[in-house]
């Protein structure tokens, strides 16, 4: 039975659901095709990912496609209540997932997904794969394949196939062009924006906002930010993006010289303890820390919770902590500030991250079917399919592009031709 926080909520995310299709064309594209082919029909697919409505319509593709599917959440402030009702309700998927769910419920769910031995996993941040492998190890002979939703997963996974614990194919969907290109950067950059506005109504332009991280997460918030009036400060531990940082015009530092200066200090780096105590403790008087990353590990609140001198909810998604006489304020409990306090990336660019995980369901299961065995590893996604999903987009935005002629497809696969 589904475990979701009360069905009387359906009406209201149906109607939610709905309105992300609108602005979910490829996806909807694609379901279409699914419903009249049936390729993945009795496949069970187990997901663990963000409950909200672009995932329900990702739920609604793989049914449509003749699957039988699973829905957990990946994080448990992320789940809108709303939207599994209505799953649960009208589309007759089972949902385990409700918010504020505490670490027992959480795992207890990703178990109720586990339980009906998926054949294809759908993952964000490997919690569910991490789970499979180490609690059921003997379900990962029944998996065709899994694919993996975001940076940390993606991580996670390199770590287990280096240990040689991996046990069946991953395609890295976060790796995708028509993923991280977009999702990452201008989802996570208005997302993560719109979160902090909604917890603090605090105002951007004029504010000193401290980026840890510049991977395509920390490059779309941070370009959102100056673009609003921020005086933005990258830190980072790569040379290349501290490079192209500093080159793109922000000021880049270390986190202990940034910890003085910074108003508003954002996490975006998928790392543990990126802010730390001893930067917790340069802060100024009233500074607002919160996380973008995948889990709540960014921030090192459980040294902060034994320190404090005390700690209150001061409006919803915010925490004072009193430290050495200041107020540092912390945001969703340090887990993501944009599915926590807002809605997560918009339908638009969440249309061509599913698409992604839709075409890599089915790849899975056509390889099984023609009788093929895919390497046990993390690896890309299928270059076609990511051209096929930029090509679908752009069709749905009404844009049309020149295409090579002979001669200059020639030209190109030519060493010989010269000046």
């Amino acid at each position: 039975m589904p475990d979701i926080k009360d069905i009387k909520f359906a009406k209201e995310g149906f109607e939610r659901i709905q309105w992300a299709d609108k602005n979910m064309p490829v996806l909807k594209k694609i379901r279409d095709r699914f419903e009249k082919e049936k390729p993945l029909k009795d496949i069970r697919i187990g997901c663990c990912l963000h409950v909200t409505t672009e995932t329900a319509n990702l739920m609604r593709t793989l049914k449509a496609g003749g699957a039988e599917v699973r829905l957990c959440a990946s994080n448990p402030l992320s789940t809108q209540d709303d939207v599994t009702a209505a799953l649960v309700k009208y589309f007759d998927i089972d949902v385990y997932a409700i918010t504020g769910e505490d670490n027992k419920t959480y795992y207890n769910h990703i178990d109720s997904v586990l339980e009906f031995n998926p054949q294809v996993t759908q993952d964000d941040g490997c919690d569910l794969v991490s789970t499979l492998h180490s609690k059921y190890p003997e379900k990962c002979k029944n998996v065709i394949g899994g694919s993996e939703e975001t940076t940390t997963g993606i991580i996670r996974l390199h770590s287990m196939h280096n240990d040689g614990a991996l046990k069946y194919p991953i395609i890295a969907v976060n790796d995708a062009k028509t993923k991280h290109f977009f999702d990452n950067r201008y989802g996570t950059g208005q997302s993560t924006i719109d979160g902090i506005i909604r917890a603090t109504d605090m105002l951007i332009a004029g504010s000193t906002v401290v980026v840890a991280g510049y991977g395509w997460c920390g490059r779309g918030f941070a370009m959102r930010a100056k673009g609003m009036g921020a005086n933005v400060i990258i830190t980072e531990v790569d040379h290349l993006k501290a490079i192209e940082a500093a080159l793109d015009g922000f000021r880049v530092m270390k986190m202990i010289d940034a910890a003085p200066l910074g108003d508003l200090f954002v996490t975006l780096t998928g790392d543990i303890n990126v802010i730390d105590i001893h930067h917790i403790k340069k802060m100024k008087d009233g500074a607002i820390i919160c996380n973008s990353g995948h889990f709540d590990v960014e921030i090192n609140l459980k040294e902060l919770n034994k320190i404090c001198e005390s700690k209150k909810k001061v409006r919803e998604f915010v925490d004072e902590y009193k430290i050495d006489g200041k107020s540092i304020y912390v945001l969703a409990e340090g887990r993501l500030i944009n599915l926590a306090a807002a809605n997560g990336h918009p339908a638009a660019v969440m249309d061509m991250s599913f698409a992604n995980q839709s075409l890599v369901a089915e790849y899975f299961v056509k390889k099984f079917k023609n009788g093929e065995k895919l390497p046990i590893k993390v690896m890309p996604v299928p270059k076609d399919i990511d051209d096929h999903i930029a090509e679908l987009k752009l069709d749905s935005m009404n844009i049309k592009i020149d295409e090579l002629t002979e001669e200059q497809k020639k030209y190109l696969a030519s060493w010989s031709i010269g000046t």
